[in-house]
């Protein structure tokens, strides 16, 4: 699905990206590690097509088969029923049916009751199963997080995590398969939940590219990334 050949990002004298080479295949769940500044919100948005690599040559599916949610995610000045069905609606949708689908999607994420209400007026946690959502609501064969519940409590973390796994290991709507998902976490007991790949930064490279097992496995890790190992540990500056 995803495939990557050397690419690079700069920003002015800063290398944001130096030479990552990986494939995605349909139907994984990749998680994206490494400390603040490491390039894992650079590699998102080039998957997604809101950065053009400076280097390199990138294959993903276009940005209308995607769907990207970020940590803090942006609601409309309208109800919550809303925020879905204009995106649908601006795809092409007769908005009958755009609301029949944001209906349908509201319930998959248990804020049918909420579907009235503004959606500037809900929490935090509902703002994000919201943009869940309006995700799900799009069909895509390709979901994006950038730390989708960094800034939630415990029970909102919950909340969406359920929704992360049921979106990637249920049934996708008008029977696709499964969607494939790459999340950037520095939550590691998430990406232990969700992951199926660990994929670890630092300073823009590559250093592990591990099943999620192996990953966490220190005797195969020191192996392939002593930094990697450092930063589990927490030990890494």
């Amino acid at each position: 699905m995803i495939a990557l050949d050397d690419v690079g990002v700069r920003f002015g004298a800063v290398q944001a990206l130096h030479g990552v080479t990986l494939e995605i295949a349909a139907g994984e769940s990749v998680a994206l590690i490494g400390g603040n500044g490491c390039g894992k919100s650079t590699l998102l948005r080039v998957l997604h097509g809101l950065l053009t690599p400076s280097a390199g040559r990138l294959r993903a599916p276009p940005r209308a088969a995607q769907a990207m949610l970020f940590q803090r995610p942006w609601m409309l000045r309208a109800t919550v029923c809303q925020n879905i069905a204009i995106g649908l609606w601006l795809r092409g949708a007769p908005w009958r049916q755009a609301r029949a689908r944001a209906l349908l999607a509201l319930e998959r994420v248990q804020l049918a009751p909420e579907a009235g209400r503004s959606a500037r007026a809900l929490s935090g946690g509902q703002q994000q199963r919201l943009a869940l959502a309006r995700a799900w609501a799009q069909q895509p064969s390709l979901l994006l997080l950038d730390e989708p519940t960094a800034s939630l409590d415990p029970h909102a973390k919950h909340e969406v995590e359920a929704l992360m796994h049921e979106f990637t290991t249920g049934p996708a709507p008008g029977g696709a398969p499964p969607l494939t998902m790459v999340f950037a976490s520095h939550n590691l007991g998430q990406v232990k939940r969700l992951a199926r790949r660990v994929i670890y930064l630092e300073q823009g490279r590559v250093l592990a590219d591990l099943p999620v097992e192996q990953f966490f496995n220190r005797n195969v890790l020191r192996l392939v990334s002593p930094q990697a190992e450092l930063f589990l540990k927490g030990e890494l500056l």
